[in-house]
């Protein structure tokens, strides 16, 4: 019998990547279609989907690829985007992931193809990467208890929000924003307030703050125009007046300043990303929520704690699961749950690769560049109007902000446009001195060319205020002290591995919206150096090949799902869940329905 003879488009379709990952083999699907009766796949469906509700024609979609083509595209689509020197801050800064964590960590199926830790017995690598992860924070923060983790700044400050409201013995619905908050902060806490019925105040603490009149208060430290202030007293005010004080935080920052804990704060909040994880364009990165212990009944999102087994030898689990969404549904503290795992992974491993000496040696690194780029500038005629700061300086430009902007961009450097006479300029573990001198550039004058950055960097004082100057220690355990040597660390990530059960090793048997496997052409791209570096605030037209992808993406999920409209905006599928219900009651609210408050949610839904 001869060989049936393929049609060239068949020999060209490269449309393997199904097959390859998902369903049975054609001798299998037939003997499954013969079980139950049926013909064809499309008998099948015939046969079980109502004809009311069965789609008439397929999706108009592009052609599939083979693997190796889209990569192909994938890469050209990276490069239509320009990667500058970025110094915009904003709470996003250049991170070099450990080699070794990228190589056995991000791209090993090992870790990212695990599911949630329920079950303990299969889970201890994961549980002490994250308990890592918690100690971590709670060490750089000053606060006695940490999760890990949640989804990104604003959702976590929005998070803290609700909980200072929920423990509240106030009747007030009034919450204070600093207004040296990231402004995406901002705008996430807004969207929040709104459907709880608070009211934002936006307001400088030092002189607008009525304690008295708030239930808490969001302060930040530094601030988005890199400003440090010292918070301990506001913080014994709003403890006065019973309301709570949740300080936004940097991580890097909390090395070198008074973590907000031995400030007063009752809760810290923000983003790990600047811990090894690349910007991404914006995420994902693991938030941090930090707080004193007595809230632990109340805090958002995953606890890792130690117990011990049924042998009575130490453990690792999730504890106090009954504050969750999974089992307390509508009663939860909140809808969050798994949230960007694997970054928090990476930004504990950091910490354990590098240690307290190398973290903070990256820390001074980047706070010597704004200094002695402060005093550069200010030689130059113009004027740095933080006092205190950190890694982030604002520069008073009068009616020259733009011009300057421009001549950055000139040299592939972004800097933050704030308005017509002030720039943000802020720096982080990646940048070099040339990088430096090249930013200098633009604003020197001729008569100061002979000045080296050396000659400066002797000139340059200490903006820190003695009081705001951390003393006390910070990652102290072992673990942060016994892997610095890549042979080790190495070592330890394949021991955490090995203690886990991932689909790298056999099929899971649970069944989650999280049960997805991500194959290995999936995940390279996402460390395609045109992908990992982009700062979500680059100018568009430096992120075209993100805007082709956004706009490729978009078509095909609307023609997948039949609507008009996608946003790509939802961190999670619990924030694509709200999002969708703020959706429903903003149309509600423009019919005029505004009273149609209630929502119907059958019992076999996901517990978010």
């Amino acid at each position: 019998m001869g060989q049936k003879r393929l049609r060239l488009t068949d020999l060209q379709s490269g449309a393997n990547f199904i097959p390859r990952h998902i369903g049975p083999r054609d001798d299998e699907i037939t003997s499954m279609l013969d079980t139950v009766g049926a013909t064809s796949l499309d008998d099948l469906l015939d046969k079980v989907v109502p004809a009311a509700i069965r789609t008439k024609s397929p999706p108009n979609l592009p052609e599939a690829l083979s693997e190796r083509n889209t990569l192909s595209d994938l890469r050209r689509m990276a490069g239509r985007n320009q990667v500058f020197t970025s110094m915009i801050g904003m709470g996003y800064y250049g991170s070099a992931t450990p080699k070794v964590v990228l190589r056995r960590l991000l791209e090993s199926p090992g870790w990212y193809t695990a599911y949630t830790p329920y079950q303990a017995e299969v889970s201890q690598g994961r549980l002490e990467a994250l308990l890592n992860y918690q100690q971590m924070v709670s060490d750089l923060t000053g606060l006695e208890l940490a999760n890990a983790s949640l989804l990104d700044e604003g959702t976590a400050a929005a998070e803290a929000m609700a909980m200072a409201q929920r423990l509240s013995k106030k009747k007030t619905m009034t919450f204070f924003v600093d207004e040296d908050t990231h402004p995406q902060t901002v705008a996430v806490l807004k969207t929040r307030a709104e459907a709880f019925n608070f009211e934002i105040v936006i307001g400088d603490p030092l002189t607008e703050l009525n304690a008295d009149g708030v239930f808490g208060a969001l302060l930040s430290y530094p601030g988005s125009s890199g400003s440090v202030r010292d918070f301990r007293a506001i913080n014994k005010t709003l403890h006065e007046a019973n309301a709570f004080s949740i300080m936004a935080t940097d991580l890097m920052a909390c090395t070198l300043l008074v973590p907000p804990g031995e400030l007063g704060a009752d809760v810290a909040v923000g983003n790990s990303q600047r811990f090894g994880v690349p910007m991404g364009y914006g995420g994902p990165h693991a938030a941090f929520f930090a707080c004193k212990e007595e809230f632990k009944r109340s805090i958002p999102g995953r606890i890792i704690g130690v117990s011990v087994d049924s042998a009575g030898k130490p453990a690792l689990r999730m504890a106090l699961q009954t504050r969750e969404q999974h089992i307390r549904r509508e009663k939860a503290n909140s809808n969050i749950c798994t949230a960007q795992v694997l970054l928090a992974v990476i930004a504990g491993c950091y910490a354990v690769y590098n240690g307290p000496e190398g973290i903070k040696k990256t820390a001074l690194r980047a706070h010597r560049y704004a200094q002695i780029c402060a005093a550069a500038i200010e030689s130059y005629g113009f004027k740095v109007v933080t006092d205190a700061y950190f890694d982030t300086i604002t520069v008073r430009a009068p009616g020259r902000a733009p011009s300057i902007l421009a001549k950055a961009r000139e040299k592939r450097i972004n800097v933050r446009f704030v308005d017509a006479d002030h720039l943000g300029i802020s720096f982080d573990a990646t940048t070099r001195r040339s990088e430096v001198e090249r930013l200098l550039s633009c604003f020197q004058t001729s008569a100061m060319q002979g000045v080296t950055l050396d000659d400066l960097d002797e000139q340059a004082e200490e903006c820190i205020p003695e009081a705001l100057r951390r003393t006390s220690e910070y990652l102290t355990h072992p673990v942060f002290h016994m892997y610095r040597s890549e042979t080790e660390m190495l070592r330890y990530l394949r021991r955490l591995q090995d203690k886990d059960v991932a689909l790298d090793r056999s099929m899971i048997p649970l069944g989650s919206c999280t049960m997805k496997l991500n194959g290995t052409t999936e995940m390279i791209p996402i460390t395609f150096k045109d992908f990992a570096m982009m700062h979500p605030f680059a100018p568009l037209e430096q992120a075209q090949g993100y805007q082709q992808l956004f706009e490729e993406l978009e078509f095909m999920l609307c023609e997948i799902t039949g609507f008009d409209a996608v946003s790509l905006q939802p961190n999670a599928g619990s924030q694509g869940e709200y999002s969708g219900l703020l959706t429903i009651q903003k149309y509600h609210d423009a019919r005029g329905e505004g009273h149609r408050n209630i929502c119907l949610i059958p019992k076999s839904a996901h517990g978010t």
